[in-house]
């Protein structure tokens, strides 16, 4: 009983403090927050891999009033947001990634849990998810070439459609008797749904099936009509994926209006990401004077994004040594600017984004101390 007394005096201060300095702005109720981030930005867009969506959850209720944006959450970081008083931090990178077996003052990932948790603060992370929407980090990296029009290099599929089901299951039955059996038979099934039309095959009057299922109802229709030859035999079965979506997904293939030389184009880049220096190297058989029409971009981490694309250049944070020599083979150009130097830039427009998008209700601000790790000595 008495520790629980102890927890409520930090919260109350918290509030306290937060009504002073919010007085002008409304507070967000947590899920209601997270509600409206997953509708700016679907968590569906990303990758299987990827620990998005919120990490840390204070215990409820818990609302609102300042959400601080950073690409990297470390200690320093943290020490930050509490003093600005988060309630909500927007770490672009997940600070947990990997299973944690234990909550301890050892290492720094532990402790930044510890720490929200003591504070009652929450984490969240969008990563790929914001890798991949229209609006996202891609987008923002291409905005530094120059007028263009662009395309995902990897789409993504629509995460919500009216198709249910894995598979398509289609076959003819012919007799009417037989038509209602079989109808009764397969929507027995569970994980299907059935509709049915009139076809004709060899003058002759039959009834389609169009079955859609499940992964593990297939099987279950499958073992049904192996049972009956006439059917079997003829029965065609389509596997379904969801429809592309033209703007969403990994990386940009960026077509320049006009093309520039790579020298041209290596200072458009260092000056929208305020860098002074980027790591260049040369395509075979290419000058800094050679032209620049076609750039394929991924922010972070390329390789996997960008291997096999058609380009004149890559712009990326960081390859693989191989990779770079892969590239460079083909006659592509390659752009390295550190991983997070290809992403910070983007929580500018994102705060200004979000904001507008949540009608300005909360306060929105973007960390001062967040930086790549590496620097040029």
């Amino acid at each position: 009983m008495l520790s629980s007394r102890v927890r409520l005096v930090p919260t109350a201060v918290r509030l306290v403090h937060s009504l002073i300095r919010g007085s002008s702005r409304s507070f967000m109720d947590l899920q209601a927050l997270l509600s409206s981030l997953n509708d700016f930005a679907s968590l569906s867009f990303a990758e299987s891999w990827d620990n998005v969506g919120l990490l840390v959850e204070p215990s409820p209720p818990h609302t609102v009033n300042t959400l601080f944006l950073t690409n990297d959450l470390t200690e320093e970081v943290m020490e930050e947001a509490l003093q600005k008083k988060a309630d909500l931090i927007l770490s672009y990178h997940p600070p947990i990634f990997r299973p944690m077996k234990r909550i301890t003052w050892k290492t720094w990932k532990e402790r930044l849990v510890i720490r929200a948790l003591e504070n009652r603060v929450g984490i969240y992370s969008p990563h790929t998810a914001y890798d991949a929407a229209p609006q996202g980090v891609n987008n923002w990296l291409a905005k530094g070439l120059g007028v263009c029009t662009s395309r995902p290099i990897h789409a993504s599929r629509a995460p919500d459609y009216p198709t249910e089901g894995t598979h398509r299951v289609e076959f003819n039955v012919t007799h009417t008797q037989d038509l209602d059996k079989v109808i009764s038979a397969v929507k027995g099934i569970a994980g299907v749904s059935v509709t049915s039309f009139s076809a004709r095959t060899d003058d002759e009057e039959q009834t389609r099936l169009s079955l859609n299922c499940t992964q593990q109802a297939l099987m279950e229709v499958v073992a049904f009509l192996s049972q009956n030859r006439q059917y079997y035999q003829k029965t065609e079965i389509l596997s379904l994926e969801k429809p592309l979506l033209l703007h969403t997904g990994m990386g940009r293939l960026c077509t320049l209006d006009e093309s520039v030389s790579l020298a041209t184009m290596i200072e458009q880049i260092k000056r929208h990401l305020k860098l002074s220096h980027v790591r260049l190297a040369l395509g075979v058989g290419k000058t800094l004077e050679s032209p620049v029409k076609v750039v394929a971009v991924c922010a972070g981490s390329g390789s996997s994004v960008l291997q096999g694309t058609e380009a004149d250049l890559y712009l990326t944070g960081e390859m693989s040594h191989h990779d770079v020599l892969d590239a460079a083979s083909q006659g592509i150009n390659v752009i390295l600017c550190e991983h997070s130097n290809t992403e910070r830039g983007f929580l500018s427009d994102l705060r200004d984004m979000l904001g507008a998008y949540l009608e300005n209700k909360i306060n929105i601000i973007v960390s001062e101390i967040d930086r790549d790790p590496l620097h040029v000595v």
